[in-house]
């Protein structure tokens, strides 16, 4: 039952986040900080001035190893990618351009990757943050059909990121 709920729900992330419509809010806090929450796609993030502060900055800063390049390049057909991060965090600031840069050298398709922001009490809409065990930002969750491989929290256990996730995909 479990893979069941499971492989419904991703397939059901995946037809949303590659359809048009918008399924996320944003509000300003008293910081004024832009805090998104929901599904956004990283199209958006790369065109939202609020975020014109750090996302090109930490986006053009990473260049991935070969070794990490190639294992996600291997394995861009077979994965799928759902991360958890969070627009008013400091760690998603610095891993989620990071990563989806990544994706973009190793040539994941878009569709392959779903993206929830989440607010400062690391809730989605939906309750999905729940679902997934979130407990702290930014999360990428490896899956292939359908049960989950593996996960990289915040900098991984070692402090690089993208090493860990390249080993999960191998």
């Amino acid at each position: 039952m479990k893979k069941i709920f499971f492989t419904l729900f991703v397939a059901t992330v995946f037809v949303k986040t590659t359809s048009a419509q918008t399924f996320y809010s944003s509000i300003v806090d008293s910081n004024k900080v832009t805090i998104l929450n929901g599904i956004v796609s990283k199209a958006e993030l790369e065109s939202n001035k609020a975020f014109a502060n750090w996302y090109p900055a930490n986006q053009n800063a990473y260049q991935p190893t070969p070794d990490v390049l190639k294992a996600v390049q291997a394995a861009k057909d077979k994965y799928q990618f759902v991360v958890f991060g969070g627009t008013w965090c400091e760690d998603t600031q610095f891993i989620l351009p990071r990563f989806f840069k990544l994706q973009t050298l190793s040539g994941v398709d878009d569709k392959r990757v779903s993206f929830f922001a989440v607010d400062r009490s690391k809730k989605v809409e939906g309750n999905i943050s729940s679902a997934f065990g979130i407990t702290n930002v930014p999360t990428i969750i490896v899956m292939k059909d359908g049960k989950e491989v593996g996960r990289v929290v915040e900098y991984g256990k070692t402090g690089k990121w993208d090493v860990e996730l390249a080993a999960l995909l191998q």
